[in-house]
Formats: structure tokens, C-alpha cells, sequence
């Protein structure tokens, strides 16, 4: 089964960003601000989560 990411919204000031192209074939990726380091993932239920 194959799930595709929504329609982007219309443009506006906010980027718009893919979860999925974000993390690729996987379902967990790095993401640094200043110098603290997050992880985003994919739960199986298909919800995101941002941890410290």
C-alpha cells in the first residue's frame, strides 16, 4: 500500500516541507539547531514525532 503526501498548500510565507522526502526511505532523521541535535520520526501510526 502505497500512502503519498498530501497537496501542497498554496504558497505563502511559511515553507512547506515533506516529512517523507525529508527522511527518505527511512523513518528517523537528525536535525540540528544551534548546537543541539533532534530527532524527527514516522511513528507506525503515521504520526511525527520531535524529540530532544
Amino acid at each position: 500500500m502505497s500512502v503519498q503526501d498530501p497537496v501542497p498548500p498554496k504558497p505563502t510565507s511559511i515553507p512547506y516541507y515533506s516529512a517523507k522526502a525529508l527522511l527518505g526511505r527511512g523513518s528517523e532523521a537528525r536535525i540540528m539547531l544551534d548546537d543541539k541535535l533532534y530527532t524527527l520520526r514516522i511513528t507506525r501510526a503515521g504520526k511525527l514525532i520531535l524529540t530532544k
